[in-house]
């Protein structure tokens, strides 16, 4: 008898994503089972990781042994996790962060508030790899790179295997730290189907799969709306998206009923090419997935399957992140309105360049020169004034040296009265730097497992 096709809903595409998003599809993942077959089941996951975040998680974690998970993971959980635990559906995310026990501690201590069965929690361990025994490895990898810098992360990109380990030892909610983004799908599709870790075809259209949710509300039409030219109904109320997938590994995405946005072959294929450098060769540590014969069809109103994936041995190495402390930042902002206000707002970066010689300026005209300038001011010296009415002047430097750092922020407010005339909403900011450098590391020393809370290692 063949196993029913598997439904896994995401609910975040990023940390900071919406909180509300999670309620939809539950809904629509509770009327898929009750309308499905004896044995069908349903995911619900989070995606809430970037290289980034992970880093900032590390911080607050030093300043609080009990933090380090994701800010919003009550908010985005607690309204859904009652419902899921009633209706059988589980549980995989990654805002477990740098802190995945502590975020499982709160799962289960939300459980026991809502009145629900205690659930069991497996967290996956092994991506953090900040230890002195493993900064020594990393050390062999990166050579002088690793001299005179201050880690404050270090991560392996571990794959789907502790997941599906995790779930085949039944575990309903797994909380992972720095898990690849496909991963968090593979894992449940591996546990349902059975499938081998070797089984490359169906792990390469698992992942594919995975990708096209990991992004949240990214392949419903979120980020691509562009008036006139790509119009999105209802983006105010955009709908995340559930992905079914058959016991070979193939999709069909779709989103949460009664939700804003769109599921078509333009918003699919464009997360399909998301962040793919080599459409042939798709690294990740579960499969190298290969969509260059892959094919997009609709397959009805907000449905739309993938087919044609293939999957390739996985690489023998993890990627590894290295965040690392990189000085300061700092920036300030001041507007010029009316006549001739680009004008002004050239002077007054002019009046900048000037005193803040030692520093190298990102100066930027917003509206005018901004996203397409470069740090230099090149391209802001090569453009010709056109004349705007409304310009907000924004300046930037970074320096290993807190002291040098602010010299901006001062010089941007001192031109409330010593630069051109009219300038007024000056706003200024200091933040401290994260810089990355990555390398790659053997499988085997990367140890990696699942643990269940309130059980022995």
């Amino acid at each position: 008898m063949d196993t029913p096709s598997l439904f896994i809903g995401c609910a975040a595409g990023f940390s900071g994503d919406r909180i509300d998003a999670a309620g939809p599809v539950v809904d629509t993942l509770i009327a898929r089972l009750e309308a499905g077959p004896a044995g069908q089941r349903a995911f619900l996951i989070f995606e809430t990781l970037a290289e980034r975040t992970l880093a900032l998680a590390q911080l607050r974690r030093r300043a609080d042994p009990d933090a380090g998970y994701e800010p919003l993971l009550d908010a985005m959980l607690r309204p859904v996790l009652a419902r899921c635990l009633d209706h059988g559906i589980r549980i995989v995310s990654n805002f477990g962060a740098a802190n995945p026990r502590a975020a499982a501690r709160l799962i289960a201590r939300m459980a026991r508030e809502l009145g629900a069965q205690a659930p069991r929690i497996a967290v996956v361990e092994g991506d953090d790899l900040s230890s002195p025994e493993h900064l020594e490895a990393l050390r062999e990898q990166l050579g002088k790179r690793m001299d005179d810098i201050r880690v404050v992360s270090a991560n392996a990109y571990i794959g789907a295997e502790p997941i599906a380990q995790a779930l085949d030892a039944g575990a309903q909610i797994v909380v992972c730290g720095r898990v690849a983004d496909p991963s968090l799908t593979v894992g449940p599709a591996m546990s349902h189907f059975g499938w081998r870790s070797d089984d490359w075809e169906k792990l390469g259209r698992a992942t594919m799969a995975g990708h096209l949710l990991e992004c949240g509300v990214q392949v419903c039409g979120g980020y691509f709306a562009d008036p006139g030219y790509k119009d999105v109904p209802g983006l105010e109320a955009v709908g995340f998206p559930i992905a079914e997938i058959d016991a070979d590994g193939g999709c069909t995405i779709g989103k949460a009923d009664g939700t804003g946005g769109m599921v078509s072959e333009a918003t699919v294929k464009e997360q399909l090419l998301y962040e793919v450098h080599d459409p042939s060769a798709y690294l990740t540590p579960d499969v190298v997935a290969d969509i260059s014969e892959a094919e997009v069809q609709a397959a009805g109103q907000n449905r739309v399957a993938l087919r044609g994936v293939k999957g390739h041995a996985r690489p023998s190495h993890y990627k590894v992140n290295v965040c690392h402390e990189g000085g300061w930042l700092a920036e300030g902002e001041i507007s010029y309105a009316g006549p001739r206000a680009e004008a002004r707002a050239r002077l007054a970066a002019d009046v900048l360049r000037k005193r803040l010689h030692g520093l190298q300026l990102r100066v930027d005209l917003i509206g005018a020169v901004s996203v397409f300038g470069d740090d230099a001011g090149r391209t802001l010296a090569a453009t010709p004034d056109s004349g705007l009415r409304d310009v907000r002047l924004r300046a930037a430097a970074a320096h290993e040296d807190r002291a040098q750092a602010e010299r901006l922020a001062r010089e941007v407010t001192a031109l409330y009265t010593c630069g051109p005339a009219g300038g007024g909403g000056v706003r200024t900011a200091l933040t401290s730097r994260l810089n990355t450098i990555s390398c790659l590391l053997p499988r085997e020393s990367v140890p990696v497992r699942h643990v269940f809370i309130g059980e022995a290692p």
